[in-house]
């Protein structure tokens, strides 16, 4: 019984394998082929639409290029999301420490977030100048919201139970969030950090949009303007990969540091 047990795990780790790595490649190439196809199909120009083939040949001949514009964009996300990230939870804390604060600052939260960050970003280039620093500022902004909102449903989704017995152990508020309400909101925390971490690279995107001088925001504009339609589709693929590389890094360090929420989600 234990032999079929042990083959039956073996199995379902198995077919979770599949699932997780073999079903997003299929769907990839299945897209890819759709995308060929429909190319063909209607004969599209390569100056509106280009085949997959000519992408890969857009990247080849300025993979140099491509990949120094990458790291461009990557270092902005980066800086901007660390920002969003400290930001996002100091926020969180202070705002669910004090109930007064939350009623006076969350409605004006809310309506900063409200407005569209696309129309932000040309007055970030005329505060900030060019260069990276909007880019950071962009991607701060953008990803900051949903890491505190998802922090403070954390923070104060804590059993009134575990508050109690904080308060019976004479625990004070810095101990009390430190001991009990952060441990217990980490896995809704990663719910925001994930989140944001993928509108973070949307942030960079949309400073590098409005006044970039380089990264793959900037990479596509330069491209549209000279209707190299292939580079620009080369330089959002690599957008898109450095999004799922980025996003899957913070899944990591989520099961690192927290291996019991996914058995207990499981």
């Amino acid at each position: 019984m234990s032999d079929r047990f042990t083959r039956r795990s073996a199995s379902g780790r198995s077919t979770s394998g599949w699932s997780a790595l073999g079903l997003p490649v299929l769907g990839s190439l299945s897209l890819i082929a759709a995308w060929w196809l429909a190319v063909i199909i209607f004969d599209v120009q390569p100056f509106v639409l280009p085949t997959p083939p000519d992408v890969v040949r857009a990247f080849g001949r300025l993979h140099d290029y491509l990949l120094q514009q990458t790291w461009a964009t990557l270092a902005a996300t980066g800086v901007g999301y660390l920002l969003a990230v400290v930001v996002g939870l100091v926020t969180a804390v202070l705002l669910t420490a004090s109930r007064t604060v939350e009623r006076a600052v969350l409605p004006l939260l809310v309506a900063g977030n409200a407005v569209p960050k696309i129309a932000v970003a040309p007055l970030m280039v005329l505060w900030l100048g060019f260069g990276s620093s909007p880019k950071v500022f962009m991607a701060a902004l953008i990803s900051v919201f949903p890491i505190m909102v998802a922090a403070m449903a954390g923070l104060t989704s804590a059993p009134v139970e575990m508050i109690e017995l904080g308060r019976s152990l004479s625990a004070s508020r810095w101990q009390t969030y430190r001991k009990f309400r952060l441990p217990w909101a980490l896995p809704q925390i990663f719910i925001g950090l994930k989140l944001g971490i993928t509108l973070a690279v949307v942030g960079t995107v949309v400073g590098e949009f409005a006044g970039g001088e380089s990264g793959l925001g900037y990479v596509i504009v330069a491209s549209g303007g000279s209707a190299d339609t292939a580079l620009a589709f080369a330089a959002m693929a690599l957008l898109s990969a450095m999004s799922v590389l980025l996003f899957y890094l913070v899944v990591a360090v989520e099961l690192l540091l927290l291996p019991w929420a996914r058995e207990i989600s499981g």
